[in-house]
């Protein structure tokens, strides 16, 4: 009997080994088949490794809170602000003559004489004497290669940085205000149409010395006070038609608003000082393309019919 029960008790441990190890076994397979599903599902979604993870528990089923936040927003940078064309150009810091290397001038015998007495020693020179907004589409003032132009016609033969257009002296010998401001807004046209990427400044129109030119020439039909008119309308078309006017008259009127003695020999015409004022002031008054179109040149319209020139006395006579 003690033999059977030392054997039978050999047996029962075996037994209890043997059970034993396939627990372990199985408890070790199963630890297994998690690790690598674990493993597969965190390379599969890296975020759902710390799903559950630290100090709040937290379960498979909630958000990953640390990626599905959206990047901070990076304040826009503010705009400009646009142009003012109901303003004249402001004064800034002088640039050198060479940024009118690339600019025609558009004028009377004024802007002649800016041109050969300035000193700007660059620029397309398309003025003549007797110039006026009237004709400036009709006359053929402008001899180049031994053909006639209009200025018109000559500015369309190559493409320019800026344009700068002085009329209007001729001008104040006419009663036709409305025909001057609807022929200035139809030359705006065409310029632009021809020289669409250009900076066109308008000049406003430097005064006249009335008592000087009545000395030299025996008329009185050019003042001041209808000067200062056309500037208004320059003005008004600058505003209306999107380009830059030039405020020169603020540069050359005494306190009586009139272009003072010793500036000129007739009272209109400017001596050498006078014209190297005005490009002073022309080189201190500047604006850029893309300042005054941020968002690309206007339309360029299509010119309209002025109407009938109704005009009363012809003054081209001076300039």
């Amino acid at each position: 009997m003690p033999g059977n029960y030392q054997g039978k008790r050999v047996a029962r441990s075996h037994k209890i080994a043997m059970i034993v190890i396939a627990a372990v076994v199985a408890a070790a397979a199963a630890a297994a088949i998690f690790f690598l599903k674990y493993y597969d599902g965190a390379e599969k979604n890296p975020g759902a490794a710390h799903v559950g993870s630290g100090s709040g528990g937290g379960s498979a089923s909630e958000p990953d809170v640390s990626t599905s936040q959206d990047p901070p927003e990076v304040p826009a940078e503010p705009k400009a602000p646009l142009y003012d064309f109901s303003q004249p150009v402001p004064e800034g810091e002088p640039v050198e003559n060479s940024y009118f290397d690339d600019a025609a001038f558009v004028g009377d015998s004024r802007t002649d004489g800016f041109m050969l007495y300035s000193g700007i020693g660059t620029g397309e020179n398309l003025a003549a004497n007797g110039v006026s907004i009237f004709k400036l589409a009709e006359r053929k003032s402008l001899t180049i290669d031994g053909e006639k132009y209009t200025p018109l016609e000559a500015l369309a033969l190559k493409q320019y940085g800026k344009v700068y257009i002085a009329l209007g002296v001729n001008e104040l010998g006419y009663n036709n205000d409305k025909g001057y401001y609807e022929k200035f807004c139809a030359a705006i046209d065409e310029v632009r149409r021809v020289q669409p990427n250009a900076v066109i400044y308008i000049q406003g129109l430097i005064p006249v010395n009335e008592a000087q030119y009545l000395a030299a020439t025996g008329h009185d039909y050019l003042t001041n006070d209808h000067l200062r008119i056309y500037n208004q309308l320059m003005q008004q078309v600058a505003e209306e038609k999107k380009v830059a006017y030039v405020n020169v008259y603020e540069a050359f009127a005494d306190e009586n608003g009139s272009l003072p003695e010793g500036y000129s020999r007739d009272g209109v015409h400017l001596y050498k000082e006078s014209c190297q004022q005005w490009l002073e002031y022309l080189r201190t008054h500047t604006v850029e393309f893309d300042t005054l179109y941020p968002d690309g040149p206007p339309p360029v319209e299509v010119p309209q019919p002025a109407g009938p020139d109704t005009s009363t006395v012809d003054g081209s006579g001076q300039g």
